[in-house]
């Protein structure tokens, strides 16, 4: 494995990958890399001839000093991983790599980031569009790999390469979970047993919402209360928001006729996850 932190010398090493005619896979992620960033880098191995995962905490993304510094940084321990999933080149760049200078040209999502996360933390998907983008033009895969855990970000970034005629391929990866339900998270780690324990709280209520759609009832406000009812809020557990949006413009829907997206995201503690299911009804099926 080539661990660089330069973009030249990321650029000079890929050139010789590109120049042999080999598919280039590409993972981005901000380290502190658990099972469901394995599942995602192995897809990468088992469709690439170059692996290419980047490490890096894009502070452009966080709209809060104080989760910024919490975010774990485990770089010893997501060096060892990459390498034995067969990484080719692990790309490490600091902020002043990745900004040499403020960044005065930024993307707006649009109405994209209007709903779900996006209205919490205002520029937090604009932060997201622009590291990837620049990520883009320093790696140049051919396909690049995200979880579906992070729906909204997966469906800007879809949007992002169809706009800007990127030349790659999105390939989503499907949520890895623990046996509980919870999804896997770099986040996890923050939680105290106790927490820990109570958090697949909001996996339930996805799943409740998922189980009255299966069953053919197309109010979306009336699911979403029922589901809600699965989260016994109280000082450790709040819901930030739980909703149902089309899976594409992540626009909130009334009555459901055709597939969606059941997104939520939960404060455990002072811990922020969140999760999300697609749900088709039985009257869209085939």
């Amino acid at each position: 494995m080539t661990p660089v932190d330069r973009a030249a010398d990321l650029r000079q090493t890929l050139a010789r990958a590109r120049h042999d005619g080999g598919r280039i896979g590409f993972v981005p992620t901000m380290g502190a890399l658990h099972a469901g960033h394995a599942r995602l880098i192995a897809r990468a191995r088992d469709e690439c001839d170059t692996v290419v995962v980047s490490l890096f905490v894009n502070p452009l993304q966080f709209d809060r000093t104080d989760d910024l510094e919490r975010y774990p940084r485990t770089l010893e321990a997501d060096t060892a991983l990459c390498s034995s999933l067969g990484t080719d080149v692990l790309f490490v760049p600091a902020a002043g790599e990745m900004y040499p200078a403020e960044p005065l040209c930024r993307i707006d999502v649009g109405r994209l980031g209007a709903h779900l996360c996006g209205a919490r933390r205002p520029g937090h998907f604009g932060g997201v569009a622009l590291v990837v983008m620049k990520l883009f033009q320093m790696v140049g895969p051919d396909r690049a790999y995200f979880g579906e855990k992070d729906a909204q970000q997966l469906a800007i970034i879809r949007r992002l390469v169809r706009d800007f005629d990127v030349p790659v391929e999105v390939v989503g990866v499907p949520t890895v979970r623990e046996a509980d339900g919870l999804a896997l998270s770099s986040r996890n780690r923050r939680l105290s047993a106790d927490e820990r324990e109570r958090a697949p709280a909001l996996h339930r209520a996805l799943l409740e919402a998922a189980r009255l759609i299966d069953a053919g009832q197309t109010d979306a406000g009336a699911i979403v209360a029922e589901a809600r009812a699965e989260v016994p809020e109280d000082g450790d557990l709040r819901v930030e928001y739980l909703e149902i949006v089309d899976p594409d413009e992540l626009q909130p829907v009334q009555r459901i006729t055709g597939p969606v997206l059941v997104a939520g995201a939960l404060w455990v503690g002072h811990t922020r996850l969140i999760d999300n299911l697609s749900c088709t009804p039985p009257a869209a099926r085939p």
